[in-house]
């Protein structure tokens, strides 16, 4: 895989919280909103890692998850890593 999109990275982070979310309801604006206010914490952000493991192949370590501020953020990375 060369690439996820945003919308890849939307299913990956409801799968990662557990529950339902209305994150579809962004669509692109999704990009740049802050995970704070989206409700995702340190922890959140660490799960959503690891199911991108899990599903991509992607490792992000724990320390570095908790510092992406924007899905926009974690897109990079990841489509970075995946290109690499």
């Amino acid at each position: 895989m060369t690439a996820i999109t945003l919308t890849d990275l939307r299913d990956v982070l409801i799968a990662s919280v557990g529950e339902e979310s209305d994150l579809a309801a962004y669509g692109e604006k999704l990009r740049t909103m802050p995970f704070e206010d989206l409700g995702y914490d340190s922890l959140a952000l660490i799960e959503t890692s690891a199911e991108l493991r899990r599903r991509y192949g992607v490792s992000i370590p724990e320390d570095l998850a908790a510092q992406f501020t924007t899905p926009g953020e974690l897109l990079e990375f990841v489509n970075e890593k995946l290109a690499s």
